[in-house]
């Protein structure tokens, strides 16, 4: 297939992209970056430069900047909303100038799409609790439905906390076990709903394929935890000396409303979409997925 991507370059993408020219097929990338084109991969910076008679059969759109990249001023707010809502838009007027639309828009979005829900398990039919978060992907999902104009297939994906090395939340979350300190936020009952990312690129390449396959799915390995399981499922992998758990009310300074949104709070979420279609998870249990990103064979 052709395949156009938007964020190409990040940590989903740029797996995403080996394994897509590993599969055979042709890949463009819409990145800010500029880098030079290399066998079944270009390289764009506008969508302007695809010309209408450009055979693109599926989109996959991951563009975004970080959610917990820093505090939440009202600035850095403005800047995840055009990060997401206005790349989908341009990407889905896209459509309407190609002389051949794709067939299929997979386009990202997060379980913070559900807000916080203390431990209620959530499936894709889960109700949202407004928060900035929750607004915000249930803005980024509207504009990737209006692609339904055009005849494509569509599927979001609610993406949880994505695991893998080299990169991504593990490489914050690994910082004080390297230094010997066990830790949690909070009360360390919220939930964690996690995925390793080669789960991710699977399931990508899954509903890229499966024609049948449209709205909402959770990508989340099936069993979540508490940041407290998390805590114990991290020191079977690093020697630590002292438990040292952070609290709420240092979170809260530290990074104001990330802290009470993405932090002290979480979502239970089960894949209920991609677990009826039939997707198999290479890494359903969290010790296992951190045997395979911390001590790699």
């Amino acid at each position: 297939m052709n395949i156009l991507l938007s964020g190409g370059t990040g940590f989903i993408g740029t797996a995403l992209v080996e394994q897509l020219i590993s599969s055979g097929h042709q890949v463009i990338i819409l990145s800010r970056q500029t880098l030079s084109d290399h066998g079944s991969c270009r390289y764009v910076g506008d969508l302007d430069e695809i010309p209408a008679d450009q055979p693109i059969d599926a989109i996959v759109n991951l563009a975004g900047a970080s959610m917990a990249g820093k505090r939440w001023s009202v600035q850095y707010k403005q800047e995840l909303l055009a990060s997401r809502v206005e790349t989908t838009r341009t990407l889905v007027q896209l459509c309407s100038r190609l002389e051949q639309a794709p067939h299929v828009f997979l386009s990202a979005s997060a379980i913070g799409f559900y807000g916080p829900h203390a431990d209620e398990v959530l499936d894709e039919n889960g109700s949202s609790t407004s928060c900035f978060s929750s607004d915000l992907c249930q803005q980024w999902e509207a504009e990737a439905i209006s692609a339904n104009k055009h005849g494509l297939r569509i599927a979001l994906m609610r993406f949880g906390v994505v695991l893998d090395r080299e990169g991504g939340a593990l490489d914050d979350m690994k910082r004080p076990f390297k230094m010997g300190v066990a830790n949690w936020m909070g009360g360390g009952e919220q939930w964690l709903s996690w995925v390793h990312r080669a789960d991710v690129i699977a399931a990508i390449l899954f509903l890229l394929d499966r024609q049948d396959l449209s709205g909402p799915f959770n990508i989340t390995a099936p069993e979540s935890v508490t940041s407290r399981s998390f805590c114990a499922a991290m020191k079977k992998h690093y020697r630590t000396f002292v438990t040292l758990p952070v609290p709420a009310i240092v979170m809260r300074l530290l990074l104001g409303e990330v802290a009470d949104e993405l932090l002290l709070s979480g979502q239970r979420v089960f894949p209920a979409g991609l677990t009826a279609a039939g997707f198999k998870f290479s890494y359903p249990a969290l010790d296992a997925a951190l045997e395979d990103i911390v001590n790699p064979g």
